[in-house]
Order: structure tokens, then C-alpha cells, then sequence
């Protein structure tokens, strides 16, 4: 599968929707489409008529495009079941448990409420990729809005159990902002600092932090790697 962040509300909300593409069968999709321009214009350099719009959850900055895009490229809005209500344009609706196949590339639906209620997680096994939304980014975790912190725990651990060699992308470049808590309850250690000077030296290329692997991210994310629900409450400030 080929996988293309593209970057969108620069310098307000920083969000990275996603063009993804079955290299089989040619079917693609766009994640979260927050801003429609340059996600048009990337398809447009790309060659790519998205067939599918996949939503990780119902808030305006991953679903503000989701009209514009389903009448220009005729795409079919994907999400979840529970977030119909509240999910513009929702054509196919899924639940946890379910497989969504994107040609011959299938994703596995897995609930993350926490963020909000209705969250999920896009995880395509077979490419060891992970689109998370708004409930986990490089060195911090999502704000919870809706849900409860019992749920964003569990949320975390569903994550934590997928294999470490599972690459992660997220709905925002929020790095250099989880950097200072992830340095500063680490001690500054070794491998959080490795993954910082990564991350700075994608970032000053116009490039996303990562992708980072589950295992970088269990090691060096504070919340992520937080022993139980009492030390994500104090980490949190709970």
C-alpha cells in the first residue's frame, strides 16, 4: 500500500490527512480530509481518483472536506457506525471487529474512544500501518474531549498490543509540543532524544516527524508508555 501524508491547515491546526493507495488493484482513499485544496492537489499529481474517504472520527478537522470531495471525485464516506449522526455525507458504516478492504488491502476497525466518543483506528495489518486520528501522536496522546480517561487507557493498550513493527501515522504534527513532557519524565533519555533529532530533521525538510514505529513510540511517548491508568492520570495531570 502507498501511503502519502499530506498536510493540511498549516500553521493553525496542523493536520496530516493521508492518500492511500492499493498498489494491486489501484482503489485509494483519503484519511480525514481536513483541507480540500492541497488533498486535490495531490491527486491531481498523483494521477489518484479516491474512491473512498475513511473518517477516524467526526470532529470538523478530519471531516471539513468530506462534502467537497464526495461530489468531485464521486467517493464513498466510510466511518463509524455509532458517529453516523455526526459523520457529513456517511455512506458505509463500520464497527469494531470488521474488516474494510480497499481493493485487496484490508484494515481491521478498532474502537479508540477517549478523544471523543466513536473514535476508531484504521489499522491495515498486512502494511504494519496504523492511522490513529486524534488519539495518539509522535510523544503525546489526544485531548479528552468527550470520553473519559479509563477509556483513553484502554484506547492506548488496544495500540500497545499491536506488533512493534507497525508504523503510525497521526491526525496532527504535534511532536515538538509532546517533546517537552516526553524529555522531561524521562530524564531526558537516550532513545527519547534520538527520536527527537529524527523527528527535527524530518520536520525542517517540510517532511512529517515520522513515520515512527510502535515500538520507538512505546518507548519514548510518556502517556503511551505509562504502567497503569493512576500514571496516566499523573502524567496528565489528573
Amino acid at each position: 500500500m502507498e501511503i502519502k501524508p499530506i498536510l493540511c491547515r498549516a500553521g493553525t491546526m496542523d493536520n496530516y490527512a493521508y492518500v492511500i493507495r492499493d498498489e494491486k488493484s489501484g482503489i485509494s482513499a483519503i484519511i480525514d480530509p481536513s483541507e480540500a485544496a492541497p488533498i486535490i492537489e495531490t491527486c491531481h499529481q498523483l494521477n489518484i481518483q479516491p474512491e473512498y474517504i475513511l473518517n477516524t472520527h467526526h470532529h470538523f478537522d478530519h471531516t471539513d472536506s468530506n462534502l467537497e470531495l464526495k461530489a468531485l471525485f464521486h467517493a464513498r464516506i466510510v466511518g463509524n457506525a455509532s458517529d453516523a449522526h455526526r459523520i457529513p455525507g456517511l455512506d458505509i458504516e463500520v464497527k469494531e471487529g470488521e474488516t474494510f478492504n480497499l481493493g485487496e488491502t484490508p484494515a481491521q476497525i478498532i474502537n479508540a474512544d477517549g478523544h471523543t466518543i466513536g473514535h476508531i483506528l484504521w489499522y491495515f495489518s498486512q502494511d504494519k500501518a496504523l492511522f490513529t486520528g486524534d488519539v495518539l501522536f509522535n510523544l503525546c496522546i489526544g485531548g479528552i474531549f468527550e470520553g473519559t480517561i479509563e477509556q483513553m487507557w484502554t484506547s492506548l493498550q488496544k495500540i500497545k498490543a499491536l506488533p512493534d513493527d507497525v508504523m503510525f501515522y497521526p491526525g496532527h504534527e504535534y511532536t515538538l509540543y509532546g517533546a517537552r513532557d516526553a524529555l522531561r519524565i524521562s530524564n531526558n533519555a537516550p532513545e527519547v532524544i534520538k527520536y527527537l533529532e529524527q523527528a527535527q530533521r524530518n520536520i525542517a525538510q517540510g517532511l512529517p516527524a515520522g513515520p515512527f514505529s510502535l515500538k520507538e513510540e512505546k518507548a519514548c511517548n510518556p502517556y503511551l508508555s505509562a504502567k497503569n491508568l493512576t500514571e496516566l492520570e499523573q502524567r496528565l495531570g489528573y
